[in-house]
């Protein structure tokens, strides 16, 4: 901790894969520096955004002071509120002077889920590279999205300064381009400031797992692609047993060291700082503080064992996929906070419905997923694929053009162009092939593995105004695309897992996660509670308090939020295999794939 205040330039930023502990760890490095006599602006970009409860104290979109911290604020960048006020701003100067009717088209341009992402990065672009606003701060920290929304946020101001220099005018959706000119050099400011190693410095966020350092090797080499060259890389909840007695321990070193010694070699050369497993949440400022020296911190929680809990109070997931399995068809969808191990769990189901004589396709919206396409070559029935956003944004161009592009004279086909050149035709090519994977529920199994919230809810919102955003340039809509929000809402067509950890801030952000659902009249059918310690038997001191830990947030879940709870403890050997995935589904650890698994 020392060392990363010790280096710390005027723009931090902490980012990497969902759950890694970048808010944790921004908020501390924050909370030293500005005990250091630093003033300090703290900045969450991520829209599923827990600051507010890490902090204990309510924040909006503007500066408010943190409790017991002298010279540090923090905010949230509100997307929701940004893209209102973005909209007013490109909107309001045209009223009385347009007809009413080029008015409501401009409106009908900014509506769909792409302005709510620039409108964000406006504010975000401001704090970059504008530097009146944030000059009574000497440092401002980014506390970022996941991965994958971060570096689509960073590529921004390169991909709209092209836009903006290839435009010829007219509407997009980010308001008339005339308007947005203004934004040029705010945008080039902001790159600038990004790739300058005197100004900024990132902080690759990582845990002692594979999945999550080749994660953070891939935003290295992008980042570095995109000129940002001043990184560190941070290895969070380094495990070391203090018992070696305990079997459970024992697995978690030994995993972490072998996931260790095979950092990939890019990543290897980068300066490293590795913070230890704590036995304790770190929710408010004073557990913040301790993480100054974390050896001196008290464990917490239960010394010894907490009495060995069975599972009869819950559900495992292999009996939950049991009661929808049935149907023979219909789509699966696991969401939640990043981290919390929705791409393992989205594979389990998927391997338990071929156990039981299934065909299913394994999916993910994630840009940042990491779905194992070696189960297909193993699992018979099953089939694995992503949603890539360059394959699908190249396929949107092509079938636009064919559609159109013969009907229109050359000034329609610049318009057409320019149109198809702006980073908010992904977003649709994106949601397009989200509405396909969703259409092949009708004939078989899907099980689609979800973006980290906030991303999952930008695409759901835009089912609404997909139409408005793409009737201009397509006469017709696809029935997968008029049918999805049908389809989402009926429970005997889609049914949806929360999944959680049994820590504060996943099962609270999940909670809001089914609020927001239910605004959509979506309901989801489960929660589950994955990586569990409570059903085990432990000894070491650690895992023991975090074991104490964890109940108040399992009876939370049951009491409050969910109809049907499944229970996933912890496994020694991680499942990444078709045979240790359905040992995760379940109890029954002898079943097998028999007649469904390649020899």
């Amino acid at each position: 901790m020392r060392t990363l205040v010790s280096h710390a330039t005027r723009h931090l930023f902490f980012t990497g894969k969902g759950g890694v502990g970048k808010t944790s760890l921004s908020c501390a490095v924050a909370i030293a520096l500005a005990d250091q006599g630093k003033r300090v602006l703290l900045v969450s970009t991520d829209p599923a955004s827990n600051l507010d409860e890490v902090l204990d104290v309510r924040l909006d979109s503007h500066p408010t002071p943190v409790p017991r911290v002298d010279r540090l604020q923090a905010l949230n960048i509100d997307p929701e509120a940004a893209a209102r006020e973005y909209r007013e701003k490109m909107v309001g100067p045209y009223r009385g002077v347009l007809p009413d009717a080029a008015v409501a088209s401009i409106e009908e341009q900014l509506s769909g889920a792409c302005t709510t992402e620039i409108a964000a990065f406006d504010e975000f672009s401001k704090l970059l590279g504008d530097p009146a606003t944030t000059a009574d701060f000497d440092h401002v920290i980014f506390d970022t999205a996941p991965t994958g929304h971060t570096l689509r946020l960073l590529q921004l101001p390169a991909a709209w300064s092209g836009f903006l220099e290839s435009g010829a005018g007219g509407t997009s959706c980010l308001g008339p381009l005339s308007g947005l000119q203004a934004q040029r050099r705010l945008y080039a400011a902001t790159l600038k400031t990004l790739s300058d190693p005197a100004s900024t410095t990132f902080l690759l966020v990582s845990r002692p797992e594979r999945s999550t350092l080749i994660e953070a090797e891939r935003t290295r080499a992008e980042l570095a692609a995109l000129g940002v060259r001043n990184q560190r890389l941070i290895v969070n909840g380094v495990f070391r047993a203090h018992d070696p007695a305990d079997a459970v321990a024992a697995a978690l070193e030994a995993r972490g060291r072998a996931a260790l010694a095979q950092v990939p070699p890019g990543l290897a050369a980068l300066p490293r700082t590795e913070m230890p497993l704590l036995p304790f949440q770190l929710l408010g400022v004073g557990a913040l503080r301790s993480l100054r020296n974390p050896a001196a911190a008290p464990v917490t929680g239960p010394m010894v064992s907490a009495p060995q809990v069975t599972r009869n109070g819950w559900l495992s997931l292999r009996d939950l996929v049991e009661q929808f399995a049935r149907r023979g068809r219909g789509v699966i969808m696991t969401m939640g906070k990043g981290g919390v191990g929705k791409t393992t769990i989205a594979s389990s189901i998927a391997v338990e419905l071929v156990r039981l004589g299934h065909t299913v396709h394994l999916t993910t919206t994630d840009p940042a997923a990491h779905l194992d396409s070696s189960l297909a070559q193993s699992v018979a029935g099953l089939r694995v694929s992503r949603i890539d956003p360059v394959a699908e944004t190249r396929a949107y161009r092509e079938e636009v053009r064919a559609k159109v592009g013969d009907s229109l004279d050359e000034q329609g086909l610049k318009l057409l162009e320019e149109d198809l050149r702006s980073p908010c035709t992904e977003e649709i090519a994106v949601f397009r092939a989200f509405a396909s994977r969703v259409d092949e529920g009708k004939d078989g199994f899907v099980v689609l593995d979800t973006a980290p919230t906030g991303h999952t809810l930008l695409l759901l919102d835009a089912t609404e105004a997909y139409h408005r955003q793409v009737s201009h340039s397509m006469s017709d809509l696809p029935d997968s695309v008029r049918l999805l929000l049908p389809r989402l809402r009926d429970s005997e067509y889609t049914t949806v897992f929360i999944v959680t950890l049994p820590e504060a801030t996943p099962v609270h952000e999940a909670a809001q996660l089914q609020k927001d659902l239910a605004r959509a009249q979506i309901a989801p059918f489960a929660w589950v509670v994955n990586q569990s310690l409570t059903p085990l038997d432990l000894s070491d001191p650690v895992l023991a308090a975090r074991q104490g830990n964890e109940r108040p947030y399992i009876d939370e879940v049951e009491r409050e939020y969910a109809t049907r709870v499944a229970l996933v403890p912890w496994m020694n050997d991680e499942p990444t295999t078709a045979q240790g995935l359905l040992q995760l589904a379940g109890e029954a650890t002898s079943e097998s794939l028999t007649g469904r698994m390649h020899s």
